[in-house]
Parts: structure tokens; C-alpha cells; sequence
């Protein structure tokens, strides 16, 4: 029997077969940028039913090329749809480019979408640059919307925008207090890291680290830019707190700034608040790095714990036979997160039964 080709089989992830449904999603997660394409085309012209189950895959799929289409759904008439393209985009917040952001920027301009879009860009780390753009619209209300957003954001890379743009009457008020706001947020968390540096006893230092983070986490996402500076003081105490926070806020700006501090900070402690936090927030763009930590004593423990909170539990398959070493270590952790992880990915595997498709598709035949 000819193999079906790759439009046939992506075209089937709403099949009402199981068999079919199964074999369109694994070749999805096997395929590169081809897929991408083939899925995008198939979402834009299929069945409300066949969007909602295309926004799914593309978000596992995890490919920055696919934000723009998801954006454009967004547009589209049911309901269902717009909600399974806003989850689509907000998992993927973390790799989604400029340009991705540029067309959220402009959905801004529709009312009816500006509540959805305005969460996204909450979430999304690139959409500082178009909604600061955006303040130099022509359009009076673009501006307004766009100053409203970024206050609402309070997110200290707008700041310089934001002073550029004092001389706009439309704006000006409104500027102002954000960017008082924004002082108000760097003062506070200044004074609360300056406490801290201030101690010298190390037997409380670690007690002054914990008070600080209790501080410092209601801040939440408006904190997350300073945070990420203050993963580069001189001090390791206040390099574990920045850590230690970022964790718990959970936004996916502080992926890479905590994968290098993991990578290069001469403190343990700063290390181990690294690869919680990574855990934490469950980004898959560090499970190399972690795997690397594994045989590394301090950090086995806490390494294997973040693995197991990655979210999309398909990117560590290709190291399924180390977590079958690990599911008999010794450490009671290692061995039970190990487990976790085997058995994620064995209910995954059971979706994914190849021999199974090509003995269905036979009989089918």
C-alpha cells in the first residue's frame, strides 16, 4: 500500500478513527519545519473543530513560526477557536518573536479582542518593543490603548518610550504615573535587596534571603526585569534570592538569565535556586543542561525534580534509558521522579503506537 502523503495524514487529527487521530499527531511531533507549514495551511482552511485540534499540536510543536497564524485565529468566528489559539500563544509565550507580537499589537485596535490580546502581551516577553512603538501612532486612541497596556504591564523596559513620550498630550498624564509607578517598584525592590546585602552574619543571612523573597514575590511579573539584573550582583545571597523569586513569580522571561546563572555562577546555592526555579517554571529549553547536572552531587536531587516539571514530557524521550538507570538510585528522589517521568512518557508512548497504526492501516488497506 503507497505511503499517504503528509497533507493526507496531518489533515487527520480530528479523524473519527483513533488509529488515524494517533498517526497524525505523532508525525506532528516527528516533523520539522514541513510539518509546520503543511499544519498551518490545513488550520487556516479546516473545520472549526480541525482549528482548535491544530492550535494543540502547534503549541506542542513549539515553533515560533507558527505565532503569526495562531494570532490570525484569534479573528476567527467561533468561539472555541479564539480560546484554543489564545492557549496555543500563551504556551508558547516564551519563543514567540517580534513579529508574533507586532500582529497581537494590532489586534489592540478591535475592541471586542483588546480584553484576550492584552493578557497575551501580559505574558509574552517580545511585545514590550511593538506596544512602545505603538505610542508613536498617529492614531490618538492607538496611543492611549498602548499607554494603558504598558501601565498596566508596569514593565521597566518601556521606561525609556514612556519618557520619550511626556510631550503627548493625549498620553501625558497617564505616562506619568506609570512611570511613577515604575520608580515606586525599583525603589522597593532596591531598599529590600539593599537590606539584604546588609546583613553579615552568615548564620542569618539565610533567614534575611527567605524574608526578602516573602517581600519580594507579591511584587509579581512588574519585578521580573529588575529580578533578572539582580541576578548579576556581587553578592551570592542577593543572587539567590533574585533566583529563588523568579521561580516563584514563574514568568518565562527568566528562563535564559537563570540557564546562565546555572551555567556560570561560582555560588552552589545560587545554582541550586537556578535549577528549582527552572523547574518551577517548567520551560523545556533547559532539560540539556539539566541531564548535564545529574552526575553533579549537589544538584542531582533538584535537577531530576525539574525535569520531572517540564511540561511537555515528549522533549525528554531521548533520555528515557538514563531515567530507567535512575528509577533504582538509591535517592529515594531521584528514584521516584525518575518513575514519574517513565511513566509520562510511557502513556504518551501508548497515543504514539506506530506498529500499530501500520497494522490498522493494513487492514484498512
Amino acid at each position: 500500500m503507497p505511503k499517504e502523503p503528509l497533507e493526507v495524514i496531518i489533515s487527520e487529527l480530528t479523524h473519527e478513527e483513533d488509529w488515524r487521530r494517533m498517526r497524525a499527531t505523532a508525525t506532528c511531533l516527528r516533523g520539522g519545519p514541513k510539518v509546520v507549514d503543511e499544519l498551518i495551511r490545513a488550520m487556516e482552511k479546516g473545520t472549526p473543530a480541525y482549528k482548535v485540534e491544530a492550535a494543540k499540536m502547534l503549541a506542542r510543536i513549539r515553533d515560533p513560526r507558527a505565532g503569526v497564524a495562531l494570532v490570525r485565529l484569534l479573528n476567527d468566528e467561533e468561539d472555541s477557536v479564539r480560546q484554543a489559539a489564545g492557549v496555543a500563544l500563551k504556551q508558547m509565550a516564551g519563543i514567540l518573536d517580534d513579529t508574533t507580537a507586532t500582529a497581537l499589537v494590532q489586534l489592540l485596535r478591535d475592541p471586542a479582542l483588546r480584553p484576550m490580546v492584552t493578557e497575551l502581551l501580559g505574558v509574552i516577553p517580545t511585545s514590550i518593543g511593538p506596544l512602545t512603538e505603538m505610542l508613536r501612532d498617529p492614531d490618538p486612541e492607538a496611543r492611549l490603548t498602548a499607554a494603558t497596556i504598558l501601565d498596566h504591564l508596569l514593565d521597566p523596559r518601556s521606561a525609556d518610550a514612556l519618557v520619550d513620550a511626556m510631550g503627548d498630550p493625549t498620553i501625558r498624564d497617564l505616562v506619568v504615573q506609570t512611570l511613577k509607578k515604575l520608580g515606586t517598584i525599583r525603589d522597593r525592590i532596591d531598599h529590600i535587596m539593599d537590606e539584604l546585602r546588609s546583613v553579615d552574619e552568615s548564620e542569618m543571612r539565610e533567614a534575611a534571603r527567605q524574608e526578602a523573597v516573602m517581600k519580594l514575590h507579591p511584587i509579581g511579573r512588574p519585578a521580573v526585569e529588575i529580578l533578572i539584573e539582580y541576578l548579576h550582583d556581587d553578592d551570592w545571597v542577593v543572587r539567590e534570592a533574585a533566583a529563588d523569586v523568579l521561580g516563584r513569580i514563574g514568568d518565562v522571561r527568566a528562563v535564559e538569565p537563570l540557564i546562565e546563572r546555572l551555567r556560570e555562577d561560582p555560588d552552589t546555592g545560587v545554582k541550586e535556586l537556578a535549577t528549582k526555579s527552572l523547574g518551577l517554571i517548567g520551560d523545556a529549553r533547559p532539560v540539556e543542561l539539566l541531564i548535564q547536572l545529574i552526575p553533579i552531587k549537589p544538584l542531582r536531587v533538584l535537577a531530576v525534580e525539574a525535569l520531572e516539571k517540564i511540561k511537555d514530557v515528549e522533549v525528554l524521550r531521548p533520555y528515557a534509558d538514563l531515567f530507567k538507570r535512575l528509577k533504582t538510585d538509591r535517592d529515594g528522589l531521584v528514584s521516584y521522579n525518575s518513575g514519574v517521568i517513565l511513566d509520562k512518557l510511557e502513556a504518551s508512548a501508548a497515543q504514539l503506537d506506530e506498529k500499530a497504526w501500520a497494522e490498522k492501516e493494513k487492514a484498512h488497506g
